[in-house]
Formats: C-alpha cells, sequence, structure tokens
C-alpha cells in the first residue's frame, strides 16, 4: 500500500548546507518533519555541490515520514558560472552582461537536459540560449 501524501514542498538550499534555521526549518517544521534527519541526508547527498544551488522536492506523508529529490541547479546559476559574471543586466535589451560560448550552451543544456521540458538536445540548446538572452548574456560562436 502507498503511503498518503500529506505535502509536496520545493526549496532552494545551498549544496551541503541545509540547517535547521530558515529557511528549511521554518517549511519543514510547519509540516512535522525531523527537520535534523532532513538536514543530515540532504547535506550528505550534496556534499559534492559546496556552493551550488540545488533546488529540492520534499515529498512528506501523513506519517511524518518523507522523500526529496535534488535537481541540477538553475540554469541562470550554470550561466554565470561559464560567462564569469557575477549577476545578470539589469535592462538586458539594452545592456550585456557578458558573452558565453555555444559550446558551454550545450555543455549546461546537457547537465540541465533531465529536468527541462525538451525531447531533443537542440531544443534544450534553444531554452538554455533563451535564458542566457534574458539575463543580457550574448551566446557567440
Amino acid at each position: 500500500m502507498a503511503k498518503e501524501i500529506k505535502a509536496k514542498v520545493r526549496m532552494n538550499i545551498p549544496g551541503g548546507g541545509a540547517t535547521p534555521a530558515p529557511p528549511v526549518g521554518a517549511v519543514l517544521g510547519q509540516q512535522g518533519v525531523a527537520i535534523m534527519e532532513f538536514c543530515k541526508q540532504f547535506n550528505a547527498k550534496t556534499a559534492d555541490k559546496k556552493g551550488q544551488t540545488c533546488p529540492v522536492v520534499v515529498t512528506i506523508y501523513k506519517d511524518r515520514t518523507f522523500d526529496f529529490i535534488v535537481k541540477t541547479p538553475p540554469a541562470s546559476e550554470l550561466i554565470k558560472k561559464k560567462s564569469n559574471i557575477q549577476k545578470g543586466a539589469a535592462n538586458p535589451k539594452k545592456d550585456q552582461a557578458g558573452t558565453i560560448s555555444k559550446k558551454d550552451v550545450e555543455e549546461i543544456a546537457k547537465i540541465k537536459m533531465a529536468d527541462l521540458n525538451a525531447h531533443t538536445i537542440e531544443q534544450a540548446v534553444k531554452i538554455i540560449a533563451g535564458s542566457a538572452r534574458s539575463m543580457g548574456v550574448k551566446v557567440v560562436d
């Protein structure tokens, strides 16, 4: 028999850096989850992703147990890292924050493929290139 789901919670937590402090403690505490247990499991699973933001989906069951899925880092974070910029342009239509090569866009697309709504790598590349453009990062050959 499948367990009955109480809630699904989405959070962005630094890899290997979950603590009982907010936002983790506040969100999971409302649901009656053992916060320290979640922090231990999350930090163990994301120890190799220190410094990266890790989106996580926590499924909380009626019996106060939980499962979680760690997704790939946000595309904007990967684009910033590859193009060596701190943040995107305030006005992407007029300003340019930096440049990124088509090869780097393909690499990011391969990393993000599991989380994207795309069937082929070409579609994924278009999605990532669009994200780069909306940040004011120019895609160059």
